[in-house]
């Protein structure tokens, strides 16, 4: 069979850069779902994608479907005939559906009858009369919120479509998709070049392409820019601020990228710089250099899309852009500073945080006790944390942040300290929002936790407590993630901090705002089940987190400590041993429903091994109790651990339910004592026998 590399290309107007990785992915992806379906094979199939293209290459496509065997059974034997053996109207109909005759039936045979059978070849079709539909079917379920139509053409698509072309091999693969002819042009470089040229095979896609000023890989594009950047960086001593998101971006805006440095005015460092980093990457795609220090240079990265005779040119209008911009910057901190945090207090009463729970006035508010009583429970000052906490939205209110709404909190800070507040007090403006996203950094001080934590829970437990929380995918107030940033910060940071208390301060404040009466153990229930995601991420097995889970510590530190604990015991095998005898144990205490609290009393105990039993977890209960204490699960697994000989040679020799109902009762009660000093820790009957 034929075997030959396909290539689609779908030439557009310039697509948007934010979607563009999502775009080609999912034009991959569709692709191969489709082949698959089809029965057609293939090797491998890659994406590509610039401003102006979407791209595919299917590796070694089959030029056939693969031939299928259709197998499709009929009515019983019993009714396909009557008692003189002749043929049913059933059995003609269904035979005739089928191209055959009754007599070509095979037969089925099996366990529960005999039935007719027809079996056929459906021979496959070529791959060339199939590729239109399956290409157009990929496109109609990429994920375009917005699609466009342009001209006259009815045809819907992210942009105008100026080209297609579909190459199997050197043949050209007839078909009109999206409006457009396939056809062997392609389009060049906007600027550079010819604007378009003749593709005489797949294989010489992106060849022929960078022959006319464009990289058609992205992730090539990607990676030059990344060492182009990070080599011009090096040149000026400076290390280029560049994430992957600004990264990907600048990538989806340029073909043919042409790394460039600029300068701005140095009397612009005297403004914070966040604000003008926020500026320099969110507005214009730029990379700012920073020194050793990790202090702002004047001096900025920029990636053009165009390889001037007079790059001059280039860089002095990227200087004239820049300019404003940051002059604006500067003029909103020069003015910002005329006003202190404190006297904005005033106008978070015109900003609404819900129309339920009030104002950003009243939150502040709630955050600032809050914020105090958590401080409290550090051991810290809850007069400094009911200040940051008072003043943690007033930056809201500055130009600054009405500008660039990404620097909130950082400026928060920069003005406190102009103000004269305590460093804690600026810090805490800006780690009230920390962990902003995963892997993000945590507060650094107690003042900080405490407003970072009070902030996150009053969140919580108002939206929870007038009866919004999240659902499915719809998360307004992103409560998940102000919930992973508790637990980040109370576990990460060891903190003693118990969520029914700290969430029973926050719902006390409230007043008579909220309506959930259960406000409570749902914002609790709500932050547990987060350990879920988040120790999975980890690696931790899924029976570990429901056996710790099923006893639910409102501590998360103490959450975490069991995690661990129980983790190290299953490795163990007398972990998995002492796991199968307490599931065994549960089951007999929950066939005959016992008070796990029942005593057991020694004149009733019979036999050796219940004597023994009994004996060592009185000793086990003595030696645990200061290591539960103290949260040490490690140590008390290891005096758990003993149990395992005494546990194995009662079940070994000890009828349960014997005939008596003290003794029977008595063996019951002691089993519930042993349930009872495991489930201390965690439930380990829940863990998996592995």
């Amino acid at each position: 069979m034929r075997q030959e590399n396909l290539l689609v290309e779908i030439g557009t107007e310039e697509l948007p850069p934010k979607s563009l990785v999502k775009l080609a992915q999912a034009f991959a992806d569709n692709t191969q779902a489709a082949l698959d379906e089809a029965n057609i094979s293939y090797t491998d199939i890659n994406w590509f994608a610039s401003p102006r293209r979407l791209a595919i290459t299917v590796s070694q496509l089959a030029g056939q479907q693969q031939d299928k065997v259709v197998e499709k059974r009929g009515p019983a034997v019993s009714v396909a005939f009557d008692d003189q053996g002749n043929a049913t109207k059933a059995a003609q109909g269904w035979a005739k559906s089928n191209g055959i005759t009754v007599e070509q039936a095979d037969r089925l045979i099996t366990d529960k009858g005999e039935w007719l059978l027809y079996k056929g070849e459906i021979k496959g079709q070529d791959t060339e009369d199939l590729l239109t539909t399956i290409v157009q079917g990929a496109l109609k379920k990429l994920p375009i919120a917005k699609p466009m139509r342009w001209g006259a053409n009815l045809t819907q698509f992210i942009r105008p479509v100026h080209t297609v072309t579909m190459l199997y091999g050197s043949q050209l693969i007839p078909g009109n998709v999206l409006g457009i002819d396939s056809a062997r042009k392609v389009l060049g470089h906007r600027f550079h070049g010819e604007k378009h040229f003749e593709l005489a095979h797949a294989d010489d896609y992106l060849t022929a392409l960078e022959s006319h000023y464009v990289i058609a890989d992205f992730a090539a594009r990607r990676a030059k820019i990344q060492r182009q950047v990070n080599a011009t960086a090096d040149i000026e001593n400076a290390t280029a601020d560049m994430n992957d998101e600004l990264l990907d971006e600048v990538t989806a805006l340029v073909e043919w990228p042409v790394i460039l440095t600029a300068s701005f005015d140095e009397s612009f460092l005297a403004v914070p710089k966040e604000s003008l980093i926020y500026t320099m990457k969110d507005d214009q795609k730029y990379f700012p250099l920073l020194d050793k220090q990790g202090q702002l240079k004047s001096r900025f990265v920029f990636v053009t899309n165009i390889e001037s005779k007079d790059p001059a040119q280039i860089i002095s209008g990227n200087e004239k852009v820049i300019r404003p911009r940051l002059a604006d910057a500067e003029f909103f901190f020069n003015t910002d500073k005329k006003q202190s945090l404190e006297s904005r207090l005033e106008s978070l009463k015109t900003v609404v945080f819900q129309k339920q729970l009030g104002t950003l006035f009243e939150k502040s508010h709630r955050v600032s006790q809050l914020a105090g009583s958590i401080a409290t429970m550090l051991d810290s000052d809850p007069i400094e944390a009911q200040r940051a906490g008072l003043l943690s939205k007033t930056d809201l209110m500055t130009n600054m942040v009405m500008e660039f709404p990404d620097v909130q909190g950082v400026m928060g800070m920069h003005y406190a300290r102009h103000d004269g507040e305590s460093e804690a007090v600026a810090l805490a403006q800006n780690e009230q929002y920390m962990p902003r996203f995963a892997g993000d950094n945590l507060p650094s001080s107690a003042i900080s936790y405490a407003v970072a934590l009070a902030d996150k829970i009053d969140s919580l437990v108002g939206i929870f407590g007038i009866g919004q929380a999240p659902k499915g995918d719809k998360d307004p107030f992103a409560l998940r993630r102000a919930a992973i940033g508790v637990l980040r910060i109370i576990v990460e940071l060891d903190l003693p901090l118990d969520l029914e208390e700290l969430v029973s301060a926050s719902v006390n404040l409230f007043s008579d705002k909220l309506t959930e009466k259960e406000v409570v153990s749902q914002v609790v229930d709500f932050i547990l089940t987060r350990f879920r995601a988040w120790y999975q991420e980890q690696g931790v097995d899924v029976d570990v987190i429901q056996a710790v889970a099923a006893r639910r510590p409102t501590r998360p530190a103490d959450f975490a400590a069991r995690i661990n604990a129980v983790s190290q015991f299953k490795r163990l095998k007398s972990g998995l041993a002492l796991a199968s005898a307490n599931k065994r144990v549960a089951n007999i205490l929950a066939k005959n429903n016992v008070n796990i609290s029942s005593p057991v009393y020694d004149a009733l105990l019979q036999t050796p091994e219940e004597r023994a039993l009994a004996s060592a977890l009185v000793e086990v209960e003595h030696k645990i109790a200061p290591y539960l204490q103290a949260s040490d699960y490690h140590a008390v697994f290891e005096e758990l651990a003993t149990l395992r000989t005494n546990v194995d040679t009662f079940f070994d020799n000890v009828m349960v339910m014997a005939e008596d109902e003290d003794i029977r009762n008595n063996r019951l009660a002691l089993l519930s004592k042993l349930r009872r000093v495991f489930l201390s820790i965690a439930d380990i009957s829940i863990l998996n026998q592995q």
